[in-house]
């Protein structure tokens, strides 16, 4: 095996009022369109019935009757609205438009620290004769949860760790290796729940990517061959908004 590259991820980005982020990312609309607020499910020409945040004076404050549209989609619904939504999340500075799921900004997760490596491995997987294989191993270890985590203060567990997967060292493989780089540097690969298989509350789980655990076999469905999983998991990516657009941008 050659040598690791260890992929560190990067801090949390300064938290944004969420005011701002919302008038970032969604333009006024001056005559309100006859439909329905996909979160509320009220008429738009009603006003929102969530509860204003506490004024602060450096942020103008969002009004009730105020209707937005996405700059980019151009899906309507009440400012007010998306604020709440936005409010109940990770509050990263990105919004996802709840109807089509476009994401503007960067999202980024709650994945605890940690450690990617990557190494290369000259045996090829089952149903990629044509090449070697990449190896990636992450590390986390046991901590205490933080503000953006289910009970904040409390510890958290971490079964299973380090985690081994595995890709084909072929092009494709290769694109889903930098995308999972960007993912990790996004703290969007793991999080902090309660895990599906054993029931256990406070401990590091998967975060709806995909990883194949098994190299030579694929006994628990998490191995090779299986020819639809490279695009699958580029799927999954990109609806966390992790596309190519990403690597142009980092090149």
């Amino acid at each position: 095996a050659s040598a690791p590259r260890p992929s560190r991820q990067a801090q949390p980005a300064p938290q944004q009022q969420p005011e701002e982020v919302i008038q970032r990312y969604m333009e006024v609309v001056v005559g309100v369109p006859d439909e329905d607020c996909i979160i509320c499910m009220d008429q738009l020409s009603n006003p929102s019935t969530y509860e204003l945040p506490a004024k602060e004076d450096r942020c103008p404050v969002i009004e009730p009757d105020t209707v937005g549209k996405f700059i980019k989609c151009g899906h309507t619904l009440h400012m007010l609205c998306m604020l709440a939504m936005y409010n109940n999340g990770t509050k990263d500075g990105s919004l996802q438009c709840p109807s089509c799921k476009t994401i503007y900004g960067e999202k980024t997760g709650t994945q605890p620290k940690g450690k990617m490596e990557i190494y290369s491995i000259s045996q090829s997987l089952p149903g990629h004769p044509d090449c070697g294989t990449i190896q990636i191993i992450y590390s986390i270890p046991p901590g205490i949860q933080g503000p953006e985590h289910p009970n904040p203060g409390q510890p958290y567990t971490c079964r299973g760790f380090p985690r081994f997967c595995f890709l084909p060292d072929n092009a494709k493989g290769r694109k889903v290796l930098e995308l999972l780089k960007v993912a990790w540097m996004r703290r969007l690969i793991f999080t902090v729940g309660t895990s599906n298989t054993t029931g256990e509350p406070d401990t590091v789980v998967w975060n709806g990517i995909h990883h194949k655990t098994e190299m030579m076999s694929n006994l628990s469905g998490h191995g090779y061959p299986d020819p639809n999983y490279l695009d699958n998991v580029l799927s999954e990516l990109a609806s966390q908004g992790i596309t190519e657009d990403c690597l142009r941008a980092h090149s």
